[in-house]
C-alpha cells in the first residue's frame, strides 16, 4: 500500500466517508507509519482482529 493511498483512506475516515477500514497484517507497519505522523493521530482507534488485521475508525473525541 502506497503512502498516498493511505493518506486518502485516513482522510476518508476523518470526513466520515468511511465508517471503518481494515488493514491487513502485511500493510500494518506502512499504514501505521503514515498514521502516527498525523496531528489527529489520537482520533484514530485501531482494533486488532484475529489473524493480524486491524480495523481502524475515527473518533470525534481524541483518545487519552
Amino acid at each position: 500500500m502506497e503512502n498516498t493511498a493511505i493518506e486518502q483512506v485516513l482522510n476518508q475516515l476523518q470526513s466520515k466517508e468511511l465508517e471503518s477500514y481494515r488493514v491487513g497484517k502485511n500493510d500494518f507497519l506502512t499504514f501505521r507509519a503514515v498514521l502516527v505522523k498525523r496531528e489527529d493521530f489520537k482520533h484514530f482507534r485501531g482494533i486488532a482482529e484475529i489473524g493480524g488485521d486491524v480495523t481502524y475508525s475515527y473518533l470525534d473525541e481524541p483518545r487519552s
